[in-house]
């Protein structure tokens, strides 16, 4: 009995003992969840901050400033105002057969060979020059207002060159439409034929 007794006695020792270790252990365990599950959200919110910057600076940077994207596109739409001034247009064709109609309208059968052929081409051939012209004129304009854009915008961004390259392109094609234009209307190049 006495032996059972002291049994007894050291299983419940070992068992007190065994307790505030499991405790600790329990305990331990709770604060490194907790603990985890703190870093878990301290690494969320880090994130969250992260993107919020990151938002930030995109939105400053475009305030900053203007992205290029309208004086790239008047770029290229002084050069292709530039190519249609001169290979012509769908409402210089339109226009100059509209001309050649009223011209035939309003000539007469006893006219003479000189009056129906201005009447009848060179009043067609001087709504196409003037067409040609109005078109380069647009595409000089145009190329020039993009090249002198930066200086009305933001001083601190210089424009992209290959954004100055085409608004050039376009000037360039824009002078040589309106002098084309100007020698055809004029007749000094390729006037009408002399009636004979």
């Amino acid at each position: 009995m006495e032996t059972t007794t002291d049994e007894t006695a050291a299983e419940d020792a070992r068992t007190e003992k065994a307790a505030p270790q499991e405790a600790a252990t329990a305990d331990g365990t709770a604060r490194d969840a907790a603990t985890g599950g703190a870093s878990g959200a301290d690494a969320e919110a880090g994130a969250d901050a992260d993107a919020t910057t990151d938002a930030e600076a995109a939105e400053a940077a475009g305030a900053a400033g203007p992205s290029g994207v309208g004086q790239g596109a008047g770029a290229v739409v002084s050069v292709a105002l530039g190519i249609v001034s001169l290979t012509g247009s769908w409402t210089g064709t339109v226009a100059a057969a509209r001309e050649t109609l009223v011209g035939q309208l309003r000539t007469s059968s006893t006219a003479s060979v000189s009056q129906q052929i201005k009447e009848v081409y060179g009043d067609a051939w001087h709504t196409t020059a003037l067409w040609a012209g109005l078109f380069a004129l647009v595409a000089l304009v145009t190329g020039a207002v993009v090249l002198v854009r930066p200086a009305f915008g933001a001083p601190g961004r210089p424009q992209a060159p290959w954004i100055k390259s085409v608004a050039w392109a376009g000037v360039a094609l824009g002078v040589i439409g309106l002098l084309l234009a100007v020698l055809k209307y004029s007749d000094a190049l390729l006037g009408l034929p002399p009636a004979s």
